[in-house]
């Protein structure tokens, strides 16, 4: 499955394999020194309306696939299931390897970190979903238990 990731939209070698956390996962191939650009989120752009009728699968069955929808703006989501970069298979984590800029339309994915070989990128989906709990499976030592914000 390495050839998920798309070459052009990552500045490091990345591989996607099967991840303790949740089904899939990106991992460095070689380390990547902290503060770097690791990938940029791709995928079709959506509104808020659109972005709704997507999650609800997610929302009614959170085994049944991957959060793929990824916050732009206001008005503006990226759903990476529809020509994703490869970043939708980072998986979440609450003490994350990766941070998030948005920058020009765009969202770009830093290392917070040095990156070892072979390690599993993450990143805090920082959800807000109030009605529904979903259970993280991080591992770390922070871990809130659940991949939403606490309120």
């Amino acid at each position: 499955m390495t050839s998920v990731i798309k070459k052009e939209f990552a500045s490091y070698a990345l591989q996607v394999h099967r991840s303790h956390i949740h089904g899939w996962g990106v991992y460095a191939s070689k380390p990547i020194p902290p503060g770097r650009k690791v990938i940029e989120y791709t995928g079709e752009r959506v509104g808020l309306r659109q972005a709704v009728v997507r999650s609800r699968k997610i929302w009614r069955n959170p085994r049944a696939g991957l959060i793929t929808l990824f916050r732009l703006n206001r008005r503006s989501w990226i759903d990476g299931a529809l020509g994703g970069s490869g970043a939708e298979y980072i998986n979440h984590c609450c003490d994350p390897n990766l941070s998030v800029r948005r920058m020009k339309g765009h969202i770009l994915l830093y290392s917070r970190r040095r990156i070892r070989s072979r390690e599993e990128l993450t990143l805090d989906y920082c959800l807000h979903l109030k009605k529904l709990r979903i259970p993280c499976r991080c591992g770390s030592a922070d871990c809130r238990g659940t991949i939403n914000l606490k309120s």
